[in-house]
């Protein structure tokens, strides 16, 4: 059975047959999903999917990439939405320089106070970073109390050493089953295995042979048949030891 720690299953790509496909999942081994939100109506639509489905999880947080219409009112409905028994994280948070599509210095002051919202409520993070390393390790030097996942990671190993060496978890996409995906798979190779976790992001980063199409958790089995060929143990020791540590990051328990 598996666990997709990192979905956003309100993007609007879904909306012809989500309830459809998430109707399928326990089919196809599918056993518990995590809607990370990118802003204050994912993080309610998230919320909704998890009310109508037992095994739906959901974040709550602003994305570095709209954290430019953040407000204190904003921050405040967070914490309301976080009071919701099936908000198991903050998140998605963090920094992206790549796209800048907001101004840097209020992506830094977004994430802290995020951050900062999860020490408060005492909840794990989903940490996204893209082009803002420095930065990123700068601001989280703060908060080694949290616990939190660095979402699609595909940094070198030396980055991975210093964010398993607070404790967190670093997750994986489709992007692992890449031809050029040489960094995430010495870290797969040498991390921990109660550190690691399996995530599509879908819609995006469909892994092969799909890329290119729009992705979901049935995907999973080609992440997970990939981490499970460098760490040289079966398929379903490789579903197993992701899903307990899933469940260990947001406390899910009984299942």
């Amino acid at each position: 059975m598996y666990f997709d720690t990192h979905a956003h299953y309100d993007d609007r790509r879904f909306d012809d047959d989500r309830d459809a496909l998430l109707g399928s999942m326990e089919g196809a081994g599918v056993a518990l999903i995590m809607n990370a939100a990118s802003c204050v109506r994912s993080a309610k639509l998230g919320l909704r999917m998890a009310d109508e489905h037992p095994f739906v999880y959901a974040s709550v947080g602003v994305h570095p990439h709209d954290s430019k219409g953040m407000t204190d009112a904003t921050a405040s409905e967070l914490e309301k939405l976080l009071q919701h028994p099936k908000a198991l994280a903050v998140g998605e948070i963090g920094l992206d320089y790549y796209h800048d599509f907001s101004p840097r210095d209020v992506q830094r002051n977004r994430f802290r106070e995020q951050l900062e919202l999860a020490r408060k409520l005492k909840k794990p993070a989903i940490i996204h970073e893209r082009d803002a390393l420095r930065d990123t390790l700068d601001i989280i030097g703060g908060f080694k109390d949290l616990a939190a996942v660095f979402h699609c990671f595909s940094g070198s190993w030396e980055t991975a050493k210093t964010i398993l060496g607070m404790g967190w978890y670093l997750g994986f996409t489709g992007v692992v089953t890449f031809k050029n995906a040489r960094r995430p798979l010495e870290v797969i190779e040498k991390m921990p295995s109660d550190r690691i976790l399996i995530e599509t992001d879908c819609p995006y980063l469909s892994p092969e042979p799909n890329r290119g199409r729009r992705n979901s958790s049935l995907n999973l089995p080609y992440i997970a048949g990939k981490i499970a060929e460098i760490r040289g143990i079966t398929l379903e020791e490789t579903a197993a030891i992701t899903m307990e540590n899933g469940k260990r990051l947001y406390g899910i328990q009984g299942i």
